[in-house]
């Protein structure tokens, strides 16, 4: 299996073209390097991400297919819509990123976790304080966090890490908060990484790498003016679909 190695001590040095990345394992494209922010900034730019687990060296993908969500696509079923009508959560934009973070490493029977290491936790919370990862988080009534989402945007992209649930629907809703969110900003497009049966049924689809390449780079090159990743009370996510 031939795998190019990044070097660590040069986070500049380039990726291979995602077109090299092998079929078995789908999208596996390099290892090593390290995970700094230059670096992953520079991956995302380019369709590629990282997916490890402990023990492992860094280990870069770029899949064919890729799972994408257009934010106009959403799909939001009846229930979910009586959810979002009814629900008492209060909802936060980078309420506390670290603790969403920390949330979506549990280990959970339904979801991969343990590939968020600690080495991935400080680096996706380098990537917020310099303004490029957010998160969406739910709160019950005591103050616990029992649901959220949270990526990484570059001009108009969102890449979408992951998210976790708590309670019934919590992850879902959050979803919701964020896509109608990225919806009214101008951001068409979401990245899911891998099509899972669950995105799957929120609207997500499967497209060649070579067309999310190309939809893609163009949307990292638009600045944001002005743009703050905040909650707005003006948008009503039960009904901006209908």
């Amino acid at each position: 299996m031939d795998i190019h190695w990044l070097d660590p001590s040069n986070n500049l040095a380039p990726f291979p073209d995602v077109e090299k990345a092998l079929q078995n394992p789908d999208g596996l494209l390099a290892a090593g390097g390290d995970l700094s922010a230059t670096r992953l900034l520079n991956a995302y730019r380019r369709g590629i991400f990282p997916w490890y687990e402990k023990g492992q060296p860094i280990l870069w993908w770029s899949p064919n297919p890729r799972g994408v969500l257009y934010t106009q696509q959403f799909r939001i079923s009846s229930s979910l819509r009586k959810t979002l009508r009814k629900h008492e959560w209060t909802v936060t934009f980078d309420g506390d990123f670290r603790k969403t973070v920390a949330a979506c490493a549990a280990p959970r029977s339904y979801a991969r976790g343990t590939w968020i290491t600690d080495e991935m936790t400080e680096a996706y919370t380098a990537l917020h304080q310099l303004g490029y990862a957010h998160s969406v988080e739910l709160w019950d009534y005591q103050e616990r966090l029992i649901g959220g989402v949270y990526g990484v945007m570059i001009g108009k992209m969102f890449f979408g890490e992951s998210m976790f649930s708590f309670q019934t629907n919590a992850s879902k809703v959050a979803l919701a908060y964020m896509i109608s969110h990225l919806y009214h900003w101008g951001c068409p497009l979401l990245d899911c990484q891998l099509p899972s049966a669950h995105l799957l049924s929120l609207g997500a689809k499967a497209i060649p790498r070579k067309d999310y390449i190309r939809i893609m780079t163009p949307l990292c090159d638009e600045e944001q003016t002005d743009f703050t990743w905040e909650f707005d009370h003006g948008i009503d996510v039960a009904n901006w679909k209908t």
